[in-house]
């Protein structure tokens, strides 16, 4: 799952840069360097914040002070795990590993979308075409164990991370490469198999380097990737994993000797000693063990509680700080996932009458209004569609006209709502029941819905937490006044993800998190065809949708940023009229609370996270301190 965040209240996954708020693009404009020449950063679309040899980003203490340890809980739904290696399929590898241990060759900027600066890599050639692009090794790069980076370990990574043993994800991000040649010791090409600014961007910031000798036997040899399991980690993060125990903490703890702590992408960063991570099963005991002061922050996911119980005496006395921090990214979609693999899920119709019977105003009330519902794929940003399509949509949409729903080609249409008229709700499900018998499913004498087969219309909620069995009720209600059973399954974590890596599941609640610009190889693996049928690829509803398909190619060829907002419109239109899933819920804050502890850089990044990193590191992690050492 490396692609997927999963729920509302906590995430798993790995991933993800995709979208950017609306009018905050800069206008195509000249990169930092012009193409084909060597340079330090790499924009997609218009200029670089940052001059060449900065001290230090905008938003960051260069002069905060090092030590003392932060704790926090497992920020996904984690809840143990049993490996080190996050890159390959079977068994769970613990979030902080992933985010703090291993690095990329470039740093994606919080400050700016889709803009990287040199790190393990201190220098950068883009082909004019945007073919190919070179690394050229910074000469103070160094794995934890002191070893130099090189060329080769670079080249050994991308081998292990695209080859058969690595998760079908992390492969997915490289996918539009062709080949990767080592030119000399510090200095490393990769051709494209078609040009792409979206490709070189992927491998700047997502292809991580690490050592051969990882996993490595007693000949010295590498292990198969896929055995690489409780072998500690040998990258070049700032951190190193020191004490740990799966289903109760982690710890990691700063490399004294990390090798870039002076660089300007790096200055100010990685202040805490210690960083200690605690594990619990479920968000109940989690918040009092918040409170109790075994650890020291919590980001909240579920807006009733944030309303409700994130308040006493210990916040009123401002021992704990309670703060709800402005996001400046943009969501991708959040909700119901319908698996079209299922025979049940298979016609549109049946898709759009399950979207007429949810009613989320309910849910809104009962989360006192501070959550807003996802109009379609993206929200917040200018990839969202809105009205008709335009003529350059019109143009990706019309070879496909046949096989898409009328109303793709029309106004884009509104989610269904319940608090219009004293009737809306009542109106909507008789919608929904025209919708089931045009589709062919009948009320029997026994009141349940039937196909000509005689089989009834039932489906599962997966879930590996009883929480959202509030907000499925209602629905659930709904559903039996038209004759369809809907069962809320609670499993524990592991079989959860098993579940959704095998596609073995009717429906579940997904996030796939927030994000920055649209990455085609993203995307593709999300909703591209090619990875309807590879166990645990992100395409878990089952899509195969050659409109999309077409649409993915041309977000991979987009040579402007209108020609990417044209290609994430079609995604939208056909996402949002297909009915894949039911839309939920996004907030555009970032609820946090923690303990009066911590020393805070003046200037927010641009774009962040607190706890899980989407495309950069959590803002916490990267850039506080303890407060007490000043």
């Amino acid at each position: 799952m490396s692609a997927v965040l999963l729920g509302l209240d906590r995430k798993v996954g790995a991933l993800l840069v995709v979208l950017a708020i609306t009018g905050l693009l800069c206008p195509m404009a000249a990169l930092a360097s012009p193409l084909g020449t060597w340079t330090y950063a790499f924009a997609m679309y218009g200029d670089v914040k940052y001059p060449e040899g900065f001290k230090n980003y905008d938003f960051v203490n260069p002069d905060a002070p090092k030590g003392g340890t932060i704790t926090l809980s497992n920020p996904d739904r984690r809840s143990s795990f049993d490996k080190y290696n996050p890159y390959t399929v079977r068994g769970n590898a613990p979030r902080g590993v992933e985010l703090l241990t291993f690095e990329t060759l470039a740093d994606p900027s919080p400050d700016e979308p889709a803009t990287m600066y040199g790190l393990l890599a201190n220098e950068m050639l883009v082909a004019p075409d945007f073919g190919a692009i070179t690394f050229r090794i910074d000469p103070d790069a160094h794995f934890n164990n002191g070893d130099p980076v090189t060329a080769k370990d670079v080249k050994y990574s991308y081998d292990m991370l695209t080859g058969p043993l690595a998760a079908p994800g992390t492969a997915q991000l490289f996918d539009g490469v062709k080949d990767a040649v080592v030119l000399d010791n510090r200095t490393i090409r990769f051709d494209l198999k078609i040009p792409s600014r979206d490709q070189i961007y992927q491998l700047g910031t997502s292809l991580v380097v690490f050592s051969p000798k990882w996993g490595a036997g007693p000949d010295g040899q590498p292990k198969p990737f896929d055995q690489i399991v409780n072998d500690l980690p040998i990258a070049t993060g700032a951190y190193t994993v020191g004490r740990a125990e799966s289903g109760n903490f982690l710890e990691l703890d700063r490399d004294p000797h990390y090798w870039a702590k002076n660089k300007g992408v790096r200055k100010g960063f990685f202040n805490f000693d210690h960083i200690i991570y605690h594990f619990y099963a479920d968000n109940a005991t989690r918040f009092e063990a918040f409170k109790a002061g075994d650890f020291d922050m919590i980001k909240e996911y579920g807006a009733r509680r944030w309303a409700k119980q994130f308040n006493g005496p210990k916040f009123e006395s401002g021992r704990i700080i309670k703060t709800a921090f402005p996001s400046g990214v943009g969501y991708i979609f959040e909700g119901f996932l319908l698996n079209t693999r299922r025979p049940q899920f298979q016609d549109v119709r049946v898709r759009e009458a399950l979207n007429d019977s949810f009613d989320w105003e309910w849910n809104s009330r009962q989360a006192f209004g501070l959550l807003s519902r996802f109009d379609g794929l993206f929200q917040n940003s200018s990839f969202a569609a809105t009205g008709s399509p335009s003529p350059e949509e019109v143009k990706l949409l019309e070879p496909y006209r046949a096989s898409l729903p009328a109303s793709v080609f029309g106004p884009l249409p509104s989610n269904p709502r319940t608090d219009t008229s004293p009737g809306a709700r009542r109106q909507n499900l008789l919608h929904a029941r025209d919708l089931l018998a045009d589709a062919g499913w009948k009320i029997g004498s026994d009141g349940r819905l039937r196909n000509a087969q005689g089989q009834t219309l039932d489906f599962e909620f997966l879930s590996d937490e009883l929480v959202w069995e509030n907000a499925v009720e209602p629905w659930k209600r709904n559903l039996e006044r038209l004759g369809i059973r809907l069962t809320y399954r609670v499993v524990d974590a592991a079989v959860y993800f098993k579940r959704l890596q095998s596609f073995d599941f009717d429906s579940v609640l997904i996030n796939y998190s927030s994000i920055l610009l649209p990455s085609a190889s993203v995307m593709q693996a999300m909703l591209g065809s090619a990875f309807a049928d590879v166990p645990a690829s992100d395409n878990l509803m089952g899509i195969k949708n050659l409109a999309m398909d077409h649409a993915l190619d041309a977000m991979k060829d987009a040579q402007s940023l209108s020609d990417l907002e044209t290609s994430a419109h079609v995604l939208d239109r056909i996402f949002v009229c297909e009915h894949y899933a039911i839309p939920f819920a996004y907030r555009a804050y970032n609820d946090t609370a923690y303990w009066d502890k911590f020393g805070i850089p003046k200037v927010e990044p641009r774009y962040f996270s607190i706890d899980e990193g989407y495309g950069t590191l959590p803002w916490p992690l990267e850039t506080w301190w303890d407060k007490s050492l000043h």
